[in-house]
């Protein structure tokens, strides 16, 4: 006998806030399957404030609740078994974060989870990358957003260690990443991954879901070093309109992509990592997978 449950998932970030409409499937209690029903995608670049300023405007303080506001509505209107809110970078560095937060609370009744940077990669690598991870196998999990990466080193199928750095697409767009930043980067990842052999790279956030679409991949196919290599320096030629309007890619993607690359390209570069599978998952499954658990925990 098939069941079906309902759970929703809002992922705040530093480029923009998604809220999730995720079906799960269960079939004679041995497959399970979670169907995206619904993503809305919301452009509102918290991490501009919080990473020039240190505090997210009262402009993009109001744009936030009306956002929330809206997915308040929509999410009651799905009637989901549960929900849960998470925020990452921008709201965890700007200094009126926290008072955000309540400001939400009070006036939506959603409670949001501000998160750190190893809790956010756990959620991501947990259902819908896990299946990409073979037990005889390296990889390097580098999931990029607008104001943070985490790194996770995985030897044979199982997790080792990982790491949380401030160098995100739109920090770089803004100019906030240092050189001792990316030092430290290549530190972490030259001295994680030495000794444990050939490794392979698995990407999630928004940009290299578009690159992997971009180079007509299927979810969970790989993507080579030197294809994004090339990609990259294809866009890099582009103005802004030109990436909008030939590439077809949103303007609050086309002006960090190539920033966003930068990184990947680094981490693969410093760990040895030829190719990357891109799983095109993100916080916003990993959250509902989590909802998943929980609720048949009870």
């Amino acid at each position: 006998m098939n069941s079906t449950l309902r759970f929703s998932a809002i992922d705040i970030g530093s480029n923009a806030i998604r809220l999730l409409f995720s079906r799960v499937i269960e079939k004679d209690n041995e497959s399970l399957f979670f169907v995206k029903e619904s993503l809305i995608r919301m452009p509102l670049r918290l991490g501009f404030d919080a990473f020039t300023t240190g505090a997210i405007s009262e402009k993009n303080c109001d744009n936030f609740l009306s956002t929330l506001s809206g997915f308040k509505y929509l999410i009651e209107a799905y009637q989901p078994i549960d929900y849960r809110a998470c925020a990452t970078a921008a709201i965890r560095n700007a200094k009126n974060g926290l008072s955000l937060v309540e400001r939400v609370k009070d006036q939506t009744g959603i409670k949001i989870d501000i998160i750190n940077g190893q809790e956010e990669a756990a959620m991501i690598l947990s259902r819908n990358i896990s299946q990409y991870i073979k037990n005889n196998k390296n990889y390097i999990h580098i999931d990029v957003g607008g104001g943070s990466t985490e790194l996770t080193i995985i030897k044979n199928g199982k997790k080792q260690i990982s790491k949380s750095f401030s160098i995100g697409s739109v920090r770089l767009l803004e100019g906030k990443v240092e050189k001792s930043f990316w030092d430290d980067m290549k530190f972490w990842i030259s001295s994680s991954a030495k000794g444990i052999g050939p490794i392979t790279a698995i990407g999630s956030g928004g940009n290299i879901n578009k690159i992997a679409s971009m180079e007509k991949k299927d979810k969970g196919e790989s993507v080579q070093y030197g294809h994004i290599k090339k990609l990259i320096k294809s866009i890099s030629t582009k103005s802004l309109q030109e990436r909008t309007t030939t590439l077809g890619l949103r303007p609050d993607r086309a002006d960090v992509i190539i920033h966003a690359s930068k990184i990947y390209l680094r981490c693969m570069k410093w760990s040895g990592a030829e190719k990357i599978i891109v799983p095109q998952s993100g916080l916003a499954d990993g959250i509902v997978g989590q909802l998943y658990n929980k609720y048949r925990r009870l």
